[in-house]
């Protein structure tokens, strides 16, 4: 295959995703089920795709441990039930492991190394908290090349509010109770269900199904989010209202170069156009997807206009409504998120990326009169992710 190919978002599922802990539909569910359930899933979907043509796996993890350790990409191919000729690999870049796995395998398949690739990412926060059993290096404290606050993303979220005035707790709350709002709508209408793949759970009551996101509380009003602790500070700004809540799940893509789609009868739901990663200050974690953003739209030939649709993950209300000031963007506006986001999902951290390729594929299927979609997110540590796709059903008329 020549250099420099197209690479077409062909598919993408996810699981349910659970809330953490002890009470959480996935707490007697081994994490790496979880992705291998993901992948089976999205294989079903794609029977044209011969198994042996998968050139790569990758499967991002932040805590890799236990039954999330062991070079996840090769152990999930393999229990997933791919020849073993099928290589895999495992990655870490936090909230953004598995959009950067989707930006690496892009990579290969643009260069012409691979045809098609498997993507994806998994969270157990439940069994592996965020930072668990981590060693930080003493000279980050010691030499002042962090803040203390860099390692609590709560506290960055804090530092948000403190640096931009206009991020007050009124809107950041407001905007969580929409998230909760759109999503419940979202699934009344029958859209996030399709790619969910159904997981088998159980526990002390016995066998059951998992066919639906946990964290959603669609009754939630302003009242009520005026009235929750704020955990990061006495009377700060971000409460579990307006920030993700801790969850376990698993999600997972097929990207492959367009010709590969073509010769093996699968779909092109997006195709993407560029990717940027940038880093910021790490005790301002949230403001990542600013930089990032504006380096992929340079890297497109683009400008914040010819976005029509924008999946953000939404770690707190407050990175979103950063990123939205920045550009010039109404809370409100009807292009962002409009199926809700991680406040009511969840943000099973390395999984997310993928996630809001899933969401974008589904809506550009819908809006034909949108061409291009940015898909975006904070990562900790002060970085920042975003990848730009066009839509393959764009037909240039307005709505």
């Amino acid at each position: 295959m020549a250099a420099g190919s197209d690479v077409v978002f062909v598919d993408g599922v996810r699981t349910p995703f659970g809330r953490a802990g002890e009470k959480g539909q996935y707490w007697g569910t081994r994490a790496d089920d979880l992705i291998v359930k993901a992948m089976i899933g999205l294989l079903e979907r794609n029977p044209s795709l011969p198994k042996g043509r998968v050139d790569d796996v990758a499967i991002a993890a932040t805590t890799q441990t236990g039954d999330q350790g062991l070079t996840l990409g090769r152990t999930a191919a393999i229990l997933a039930g791919l020849p073993l000729s099928v290589p895999g690999y495992a990655i870490d870049r936090m909230c953004a492991g598995a959009m950067t796995a989707a930006t690496a395998v892009a990579g290969g398949i643009a260069f012409g190394a691979y045809d098609v690739a498997i993507a994806g990412g998994v969270e157990h926060m439940g069994r592996h908290p965020m930072g668990f059993d981590a060693d930080p290096n003493p000279r980050f404290l010691a030499e002042k090349l962090v803040s203390p606050d860099a390692l609590n993303m709560g506290n960055t979220a804090e530092r948000l509010h403190d640096r931009f005035p206009a991020l007050t707790k009124e809107r950041a709350d407001r905007y969580g109770m929409r998230s909760q709002q759109k999503v419940a709508a979202a699934y009344e209408a029958g859209k996030i269900q399709p790619d969910l793949v159904p997981v088998a759970i159980r526990s002390e009551s016995g066998w059951g199904l998992a066919t639906r996101d946990e964290g959603m509380r669609p009754e939630t009003t302003m009242e009520g989010l005026a009235a929750l602790k704020t955990p990061f500070r006495p009377h700060g700004r971000v409460t579990a209202g307006n920030s993700s809540p801790l969850t376990d799940g698993a999600t997972v893509s097929l990207l492959a170069s367009s010709a590969a789609a073509k010769e093996l009868g699968l779909s092109s739901k997006m195709r993407m156009v560029s990717f940027a990663f940038a880093g910021v200050a790490p005790e301002v974690m949230g403001i990542g997807p600013i930089p990032s953003t504006e380096k992929a739209l340079k890297k497109a030939g683009l400008t914040i206009d010819d976005i029509g649709l924008f999946e953000l993950n939404e770690a707190f209300s407050v990175q979103v409504l950063s990123l939205l000031d920045h550009f010039g963007i109404d809370d409100e506006d009807a292009r962002v998120n409009p199926w809700g986001g991680a406040i009511a999902i969840g943000h099973p951290l390395a999984s997310s990326g993928v996630r809001l390729m899933i969401q974008l594929a589904a809506q550009f299927a819908e809006r034909p009169d949108v061409r291009y979609g940015l898909t975006a997110m904070c990562v900790g540590l002060g970085q920042g992710g975003s990848v730009i796709w066009e839509n393959p059903h764009f037909d240039g008329k307005k709505k």
